[in-house]
């Protein structure tokens, strides 16, 4: 019997990859993406009825209604992955409220929603849900401040979700890649800084549009990582994809428990502070 997915972002990106893997393997995919175009052609590649399109933007009102609706046509649910989102950047000072809201709007309040629509199919299926953060969902660099907030919270939120379902059967995977070449760099929000944070954020936004294509790892990997544990019976928690994903968070990991132990018997103040 075939399994059924839902991927959202399925228009592109590691969403578009992890859509054509799982058809390729034989599942129905639920494709949900803002672009009607791609996800015709993405239907155009499979057996007739093997893809139901979902043109959306899940952050609309009545997303949620309209995903379970799919759930319900399709009959039920055995994998999400939960990948749609965008990036901001700039100094936390000078992002608009807007902006800053609106990058909440969907990397956290619309994962949400999907969830919702969602989880009670998955859970009678014992299914599987995927749910992407990034390496900055683990810790921040300057001009990543709301991005990585925004992925904190999706890795929070679904860390909670993965205790609340044990006893259900259900398991969930939080994503952590590394820096891609994906379209995600055509679609990220970029607030210029001013001079008082160029030192900083500006610094930071030249050596990382410096960097060489080379710099960037191949997406199939990470598609590939999510394939994997889809079909796991016991998947991790968190999954760090790359190199750059599993060093910078071992190095974040390693400075807080630094930073921990160091100030454990606070406040007795070490005797080499304030002087």
């Amino acid at each position: 019997m075939s399994s059924t997915w839902l991927v959202t972002g399925a228009t592109s990106g590691f969403g578009r990859l992890v859509a054509e893997r799982a058809l390729t393997a034989g599942a129905h995919v639920i494709a949900v993406g803002r672009r009607g175009d791609r996800l015709v052609a993405l239907a155009g590649q499979a057996p007739r009825g093997q893809v139901t399109a979902v043109p959306l933007d899940i952050t609309s009102p009545d997303a949620e209604e309209v995903l379970a609706a799919a759930v319900r046509s399709a009959g039920g649910l055995d994998v999400l992955v939960n990948n749609a989102g965008y990036g901001l950047f700039g100094s936390l000072e000078q992002i608009p409220a807007a902006e800053a809201r609106a990058v909440f709007e969907t990397n956290v309040l619309a994962n949400l929603a999907v969830l919702r629509a969602t989880l009670p199919a998955l859970r009678a299926a014992r299914g599987r849900i995927v749910q992407l953060s990034s390496l900055i969902g683990q810790f921040a660099w300057p001009s990543s401040g709301l991005y990585a907030a925004s992925k904190g919270a999706v890795e929070l939120l679904s860390e909670a979700l993965a205790h609340e379902l044990a006893p259900t059967g259900a398991k969930v995977t939080i994503i952590e890649p590394g820096t891609f070449a994906t379209e995600f760099a055509a679609s990220l929000h970029v607030v210029a800084p001013d001079d008082v944070y160029a030192p900083t954020v500006g610094k930071f936004l030249t050596d990382f549009a410096a960097q060489p294509p080379q710099a960037f790892g191949d997406p199939e990997a990470v598609a590939d990582a999510i394939m994997a544990v889809t079909t796991m019976e016991n998947p991790p928690l968190r999954l760090a994809v790359g190199a750059d994903a599993v060093d910078g968070i071992r190095a974040s990991l390693r400075s807080r428990l630094a930073e921990l132990d160091r100030w454990e018997s606070f406040p007795s103040v070490p005797a080499t502070e304030g002087v």
